[in-house]
Order: C-alpha cells, then sequence, then structure tokens
C-alpha cells in the first residue's frame, strides 16, 4: 500500500475512512501543490531550450540555413531524451528503495546545475567545436535529470491524491508540465518586447536559463518540506526498485504502458515543442506572431487537464485512452495538413487546440494510468522507465524526424508517422484493465 507517516496527516495505510477529514484533505493537496511546484521548475527548465533555440541556434553551430541550424539544435534536444532511459532507471530505482521525497529533491537539485551551465557556456565562435560538446553535455545531464523526474513525481501524486478523484488531482502534474511549458514561452515573448532580435540572438536567450536555475533552488526547498508517501515495508522489499522485480513479475504492464506513451509522447511533442517550428518553418507566421499562438494554446491546453481528468474518473481510464488513440489516429493528418495552408493566426489557433484537445484525454490522466497498473515496491521504476524509453525513442525525435522529412521534401510522411502510432496506442489501450489493479483500493 501506499502511505505516509501518520505525522503528515495523511493517511498510512488502507484502514483510514474513505471519506477524509478536512485536515487530511488540507495535507494532501499541500502535497499536491509541493510536488507539483518542482515539477513546474523541472520541465520550464526543460522547455526553455526547446522555444529558445531560434535564437541561440547561429551561436553553437556554424554558419548555414535555418533549417540546418534548426536541426543541430533538435539532434542536441533528442540527445537528452537519450538519458531519459538511464534517469528513468536511476531515480525509479531510488525513489522505490530510497523514497519518492528523496528522489525528486536530487532530480530538481541536477536540473538546476543543468541549466545553470547552459547560461554560462561560451559560443562557437570563442572556443569551436567545444561549445556544441558541452552544450550536449549540459543537455544530457538534463535529460537524467527530467528522465527521474517524471516518474517518481506520477507515483506521488498518485499516491498522495484523493480516492474517487484521483484523476483529477493526478492531472495537476501535467498542469505544471504544461505550465512549465507556457512559462518558457512566456518569458520569450516577453524578452521579445524588451530586447531586439540581435540582442536576443547575442545575449538575451541566456536569460531564461538563469531564471530557471534560480527558481530550481526554491523548488529544492519546496520539496524538502514533503512528506513521504511509500512504506516502510515497501521499500525494504527485497526486489523493490529492481528490474528483476519489474520485469519477473510487471513484464505486461510495462510493455503496455511503453506502447501507449510511445504514441502519446510522439503526438504531445508534435503539437507543443514542435509546433512553434512547424509554424515558422512551414506555414510562414512570424516568430512572434508564433509565439503570441502558442502562449494562448498552451494556457487553454493548460487549463484543459483538470477537466479531462475529473472525466476519467467518472467514465474510467481505459475509456479516455481508447478516446485518446481513436481520435488521435482519425484527425492528426486533416489537422496538420489544414495547418500547412493556414494564414489566419487565429485559425491556426483553433486548429492546434482541437489538436490538444484530443492530446488531454491522454495528458490529463498519464501518470496516474501508469502508476495504478504497478504495485509501490516497483511503481516508480515501472512508471518512470517505460516513460522515459517511449519519450526517448518517439518523444525526443519528434523534432528531428519532422525536419528531416521536411528537408528531404517529404513533409506529409510525418503527418502518417504519427498517425500510425497513434493507432497503436489505441490497441494497446484495449489491454488496460476496467478496474485498476493497484491504487483502486488505497485510501
Amino acid at each position: 500500500m501506499s502511505a505516509v507517516t501518520p505525522a503528515s496527516g495523511i493517511a498510512a495505510d488502507a484502514t483510514v475512512p474513505q471519506h477524509y477529514t478536512a485536515e487530511e484533505k488540507r495535507h494532501r493537496i499541500f502535497a499536491i501543490v509541493g510536488a507539483s511546484s518542482g515539477n513546474l521548475v523541472e520541465w520550464f527548465d526543460f522547455y526553455v531550450y526547446a522555444f529558445s533555440s531560434i535564437y541561440f541556434a547561429a551561436s553553437f553551430f556554424p554558419k548555414s540555413d535555418p533549417t540546418a541550424q534548426l536541426l543541430n539544435t533538435a539532434g542536441v534536444f533528442a540527445a537528452g531524451f537519450l538519458m531519459r532511459p538511464i534517469g528513468g532507471w536511476l531515480f525509479g530505482r531510488i525513489a522505490d528503495r530510497k523514497g519518492r521525497k528523496t528522489s525528486m529533491v536530487i532530480s530538481v537539485t541536477m536540473m538546476c546545475a543543468g541549466s545553470l551551465a547552459i547560461a554560462c557556456l561560451p559560443t562557437y565562435d570563442s572556443i569551436g567545436a567545444w561549445a556544441p560538446a558541452l552544450l550536449l553535455v549540459a543537455r544530457m545531464f538534463q535529460g537524467l535529470s527530467v528522465g527521474g523526474e517524471y516518474g517518481t513525481t506520477a507515483t506521488y501524486m498518485s499516491e498522495v491524491a484523493l480516492r474517487g478523484q484521483r484523476g483529477f488531482f493526478s492531472s495537476f502534474q501535467y498542469v505544471t508540465l504544461i505550465g512549465g511549458q507556457l512559462l518558457a514561452v512566456l518569458v520569450i515573448v516577453v524578452l521579445e518586447q524588451l530586447l531586439s532580435e540581435a540582442e536576443l540572438k547575442a545575449w538575451g536567450w541566456r536569460i531564461p536559463f538563469v531564471i530557471g536555475a534560480i527558481t530550481a533552488v526554491v523548488a529544492m526547498q519546496l520539496r524538502r518540506q514533503l512528506h513521504e508517501t511509500s512504506s516502510t515495508e515497501s521499500r525494504s522489499n527485497k526486489e523493490a526498485g529492481t528490474l528483476a522485480g519489474l520485469f519477473r513479475h510487471h513484464k505486461a504492464a510495462f510493455f503496455t504502458v511503453l506502447g501507449f506513451t510511445a504514441g502519446g509522447s510522439l503526438i504531445f511533442y508534435t503539437f507543443t515543442t514542435y509546433m512553434q517550428k512547424y509554424l515558422v518553418n512551414t506555414v510562414g507566421l512570424p516568430i512572434k506572431t508564433t509565439s503570441y499562438v502558442m502562449t494562448c494554446a498552451l494556457f487553454v491546453y493548460m487549463c484543459m487537464q483538470p477537466v479531462f481528468g475529473a472525466l476519467s474518473d467518472r467514465i474510467g481510464r481505459r475509456n479516455n485512452m481508447l478516446l485518446f488513440g481513436g481520435l488521435g489516429a482519425l484527425a492528426t493528418v486533416p489537422i496538420l495538413t489544414a495547418l500547412q495552408s493556414v494564414t489566419s493566426p487565429g485559425l491556426a489557433f483553433v486548429l492546434i487546440i482541437v489538436a490538444l484537445a484530443i492530446v488531454s484525454f491522454y495528458t490529463s490522466i498519464s501518470g496516474i494510468v501508469k502508476a495504478e497498473m504497478f504495485p509501490p515496491e516497483v511503481r516508480a521504476l515501472g512508471v518512470g522507465l517505460a516513460y522515459a524509453v517511449a519519450n526517448a525513442i518517439f518523444g525526443g525525435s519528434a523534432e528531428y524526424v519532422a525536419l528531416g522529412l521536411k528537408s528531404l521534401g517529404h513533409e506529409s510522411s510525418f503527418f502518417w508517422y504519427v498517425t500510425a502510432m497513434m493507432a497503436i496506442a489505441f490497441f494497446v489501450s484495449w489491454r488496460l484493465p476496467r478496474q485498476a489493479a493497484y491504487l483502486h483500493h488505497d485510501h
């Protein structure tokens, strides 16, 4: 069972009545806020790279055409994702054996270090090939951190959420994840108003990374105040946090999560981080206009999460996932094709919102639907590793694949690639149980 110390005011086991006291509700909500704030900072730091890369691409790579520079920065972005499986395994093991809180504090500290390093990096003109090499190292360090962030935070928030409302409360993981993206875009928008494009390309792009490093320190202090949700019994289990324990007893659950996360990660990054490049590079909208469109879209998307999370509490996680996979497979090609000929920012916004509404069926319950498939002794490892592997292969490569196909003159092939992965997500979601095997009876 998930548990925390009774002193925290949060239930230590399933003997606590389902109807929570006001004090217990307050403690649980505070824990969710505390975990969420750190999650927001982690993802702000991670996404600042994606949204500011338009300005710093030329600083780290030899002068060439814009698409080639974006391909290089997208390649470094993808490399950060390759560290996620290692981070998912490492921090999942720490969370299952040493506690969720310990894992979350370490991960946000590492993210702080990565952001600070990027903010201080010299450019290609100063140190030559060392510049992109050091950028890659810093980015891989961040990838290791965020690889552990998702699984541990998803596990913690699922365990601490109120029974009967777990979909609603767990959705705040993606509220803050998207909030991190939104804040990253907002910082860029503000800087675009205060600085010229030349200043942004020369030194202004460093400011968001400095902000990320500072806020990570604050998040670290908040996380140190959180209470632990795993029990001593689960942490002392001889198979706690081990790959042997995960694959010996929960192999089917792991590959099910891996299957639908692959499609979920790909379409999520297609309509969030890559969409900024798509609107500029393919649709032809100005950079500033694109920033406004994506800022508004991400805000609406963020607000959708609790709504779709609450919906899952009523219709079930499995139905949410089936709607996600089915609608995603049907709508991806029409939406991306329609965007190609859009001239109005307003219409572009509407099309992106339709796509993000479909993605919300998945993202709102991303953490809880995975956490419900594993017992506490391997929950953080199972959730984190499956998510990280799928993200490394499909999510992190989304921009690189899309830009690569565009450079070859086959951009529409990417649309069908996303559609195929959504069809796979739909069929894999049929494997989800109608009633969760774990967490369902925990209070």
